[in-house]
């Protein structure tokens, strides 16, 4: 689904700004292959990530740091394109440097004739990228809610931090940052189109099946973040595992 949008961008010869997750990671493989076996070049895209590890003053880990976004997007998306790859210059992070010019610089790509695109997966709490439900007792009204379009050093829900340290860290939540800079849904609810990706269950461990059922049955709802992305054009990639029902296991 990636790559279709990467290649229908480039048939059309516009711009794609692409809001890219870092997890789950194993789809990336997807559209370097399809690239590589029809030498799709990604030189008009423009790479969006959409959340950072960062302490309460923004500042992001750094790029060779183990747990970093920006380096994870590199080792697995930037990195194997190989000479079709997206040029770094076209590449952003989010820092709290590069994180504030989002809007700005995705408008005038679509402004060009560019499609925004935004992959995300959906989390244990129901965040979008680092966008979590608490977020929502700040707003006064969903307008307000709906028109934040990133937040720097943006404090995690204590379920985003068990999530990340169970399926990234080991279980060692020691290791989990307390805070993120990421968009919000004044970015991703901007969308043209959506591709969601959910696949958190393994073996007997299924943390992802609750959000799953509150996305597609609940709202939207602004304490419920990932309950708006079933109302986007795209499409929510789930795996069976996740259907339910959610009985418990005598294990």
């Amino acid at each position: 689904e990636i790559f279709n949008q990467v290649r229908e961008a480039a048939e059309k010869r516009k711009p794609l700004a692409m809001i890219l997750p870092v997890g789950p990671m194993g789809m990336y493989k997807w559209p370097v292959y399809f690239s590589q076996r029809h030498n799709q070049s990604w030189k008009h895209v423009h790479g969006f990530n959409m959340d950072e590890w960062a302490d309460d003053q923004g500042n992001s880990t750094p790029a060779d740091a183990p747990g970093s976004f920006q380096g994870a997007m590199e080792d697995a998306l930037y990195g194997p394109l190989g000479k079709l790859t997206v040029p770094r210059r076209q590449r952003n992070f989010a820092t709290k440097m590069l994180l504030p010019t989002y809007p700005d610089k995705i408008e005038a790509l679509r402004k060009k004739g560019g499609k925004l695109v935004v992959v995300y997966g959906v989390g244990r709490a129901c965040h979008i990228a680092f966008w979590e439900p608490h977020f929502a007792a700040e707003y006064k009204s969903l307008a307000a809610w709906k028109r934040e379009p990133y937040r720097i050093a943006a404090n995690l829900n204590p379920v985003t931090i068990e999530q990340n340290a169970l399926h990234s860290f080991a279980s060692r939540m020691t290791l989990i940052p307390l805070r993120a800079n990421t968009i919000g849904p004044g970015l991703f609810l901007k969308a043209d189109y959506c591709i969601g990706g959910a696949d958190g269950a393994h073996g007997p461990l299924n943390w992802q099946g609750q959000p799953i059922w509150m996305t597609l049955r609940y709202g939207p709802d602004p304490w419920v973040p990932s309950s708006f992305m079933p109302t986007m054009p795209g499409r929510l990639f789930v795996i069976k595992a996740l259907a339910g029902p959610l009985v418990p296991e005598a294990n």
